[in-house]
């Protein structure tokens, strides 16, 4: 019966390593987001008035990458999480913040094998998911 249950989660954990793969390259190939689940600058979606005070806003010093999200913060309304992920799907950094931190602002260091290509994300409690993509 143990074997059994080991089996089991193996093969979930590979079925789900195969899924994650495949969405990988997906986004790849097509250079999109699945609409409706993430937003950006480009594609808002339903958010089209949100777009100034939810996609994050990027700026570039050296190998300090500074993530800007212009959005009130209040009990009720609040930027959740930024984070910073390589072209590879390497994480950079990530930074949570509370309904009472003045403004959702967070700085990271760039590694050396980041690649060509990085995504900064913004996690808003109320307006979803937004992604920027910069080159650098």
């Amino acid at each position: 019966m143990h074997e059994r249950r080991d089996f089991l989660k193996a093969s979930l954990a590979l079925a789900a390593g195969v899924a994650v793969s495949s969405a990988s390259r997906s986004f790849a190939s097509t250079g999109s987001f699945p609409a409706g689940v993430v937003y950006t600058a480009d594609n808002p979606g339903q958010w089209a008035a949100k777009v100034g005070s939810h996609a994050p806003e990027v700026t570039k010093a050296g190998k300090t990458i500074t993530v800007a999200t212009k959005h009130p913060m209040s009990e009720i309304h609040y930027i959740v999480r930024h984070t910073l992920v390589a072209e590879n799907g390497t994480v950079i950094g990530a930074m949570t913040f509370d309904p009472e931190d003045k403004e959702a602002i967070s700085t990271f260091e760039l590694p050396n094998d980041a690649g060509s290509r990085v995504y900064a994300t913004s996690f808003c409690n109320l307006h979803d998911f937004w992604v920027t993509e910069f080159t650098l």
